[in-house]
């Protein structure tokens, strides 16, 4: 959520604001009108709260007093409704705001248009034609699309035999080594109330990413950001404890709506997938520090797991209107033939706190607004790539050694399946 004192104050910044982002549903000029009739019916409001109370005083010896303390309770009724009205009216408005940019935001319509920064790592040479995770799931029965479509609809599949293993690895490797690195563990929630998805800003912007849950105020996570944020909602944290660093490895459920092509191939872009998440709360003046902090970690997992990858500053048309600055880290995938995100890292700035009420208190009682990081650290894409970056002529998958003590095998080949 954006501070109404930067609309009552510079509404100019968040017309360019919406511009650049192509926000044009909200008319700035008709809200800043509804807020400047707001605060002077607040006023209102208030002045006769003021002479209603002065006025019951003298109830007991004036009669006169009673029959305007009458009057002045039936307008100040009418006028709180209107004021209700009101409020709701412009906060509806306000949630379409998007967050302001970093200064460094490149300029573009989608990801083609995204910053490349950094590469890392060598591409695997093969003397054949490597397989996508699709074939050499198939080829080594540990990905079964078929069925899981069977169950349930396409979109939806099973990991079996040593590939669940392998998943299973990995993300609970992946949660050991940000342990390490100071994050709380948690196991969350996955269905979050309306009110949560839209304080961290998928309501109303991904509604149509949203499964929800028939006649309940519950819908499906997308990601764990929707719960580990809210954690805190409607509290403050003292300032003194923070960076506080969570995170949590749950199933994640997205509608996929407009998803087709190429891109929708294999286990890619599901409606259900693993994510672990890594979840930041911090004073403003440092969420930058911990927004490269936890691309950081993105980095080393990689590294550790030694798949290739670029890192991109993604453009202002591939930045969900939350965030403030995000990165993507994009593995190679040998048998697709490029990258592709497996990873991304936004930066909110007070985008979220702000709608969920998440405040820090310093020693010296001054409060703010807390900002927050979210930031994945491993999903299934993150398997697939393992599959497709250590795959040999037979289809044989060759285990990082990092994983090696949580699978118990070194290799899946179409012999040990």
């Amino acid at each position: 959520m954006i501070d109404i004192k930067v609309l009552r104050n510079n509404p100019e910044k968040i017309k360019t604001n919406c511009i650049k982002r192509s926000v044009t549903h909200v008319d700035i000029d008709k809200l800043l009108e509804m807020d400047s009739h707001y605060l002077q019916l607040l006023n209102d409001v208030e002045g006769i709260r003021a002479k209603r109370n002065q006025l019951s005083k003298e109830c007991q010896t004036n009669p006169e007093a009673r029959e305007v303390v009458k009057g002045l309770k039936q307008e100040l009724s009418d006028k709180e409704v209107t004021l209700s009205e009101l409020k709701v009216q412009i906060e509806q408005q306000m949630s379409w705001l998007p967050n302001f940019l970093s200064s460094d935001v490149p300029e573009g319509n989608d990801d083609a248009d995204n910053e490349e920064l950094k590469i890392w790592g060598d591409k695997a040479v093969y003397d054949f034609d490597p397989l996508d995770h699709q074939e050499l799931g198939e080829k080594l029965d540990i990905i079964d699309a078929k069925r899981g479509a069977k169950v349930a609809q396409s979109g939806f599949y099973f990991w079996k035999g040593k590939g669940a293993q392998l998943a299973s690895a990995l993300f609970f490797w992946a949660q050991q080594e940000l342990v390490k690195k100071g994050f709380t563990l948690f196991i969350a929630p996955c269905a979050a109330k309306e009110k949560t998805l839209y304080g961290t800003g998928y309501l109303p912007f991904f509604a149509d990413q949203t499964y929800q849950l028939e006649n309940e105020d519950l819908a499906l996570i997308g990601t764990s950001e929707q719960v580990m944020v809210a954690y805190h909602g409607d509290e403050i944290l003292t300032a003194e404890t923070l960076p506080l660093c969570y995170t949590a490895n749950t199933p994640c459920f997205r509608t996929e709506a407009g998803s087709y092509g190429k891109e929708t191939r294999g286990i890619f872009r599901v409606h259900q997938f693993q994510k672990v998440e890594q979840i930041v709360f911090c004073l403003p003046e440092e969420s930058e520090r911990y927004h490269e902090m936890c691309l950081e970690n993105e980095e080393y997992l990689l590294q550790q797991l030694n798949i290739p990858y670029r890192v991109v500053n993604v453009c202002v048309g591939d930045l969900g209107a939350p965030g403030y600055k995000k990165y993507d880290v994009d593995a190679y995938f040998p048998g697709f033939g490029n990258y592709r995100e497996v990873c991304s890292n936004t930066n909110l700035t007070d985008f979220q706190a702000r709608r969920l009420g998440v405040r820090y208190q310093q020693n010296n009682g001054k409060k703010g607004i807390v900002h927050t990081i979210s930031a994945t650290a491993v999903t299934d894409r993150v398997v697939c790539a393992i599959m497709e970056n250590f795959q040999e002529a037979d289809g044989t998958i060759i285990v990082p050694n990092v994983l090696r003590p949580f699978t118990g095998f070194d290799c899946i080949s179409p012999k040990s399946q």
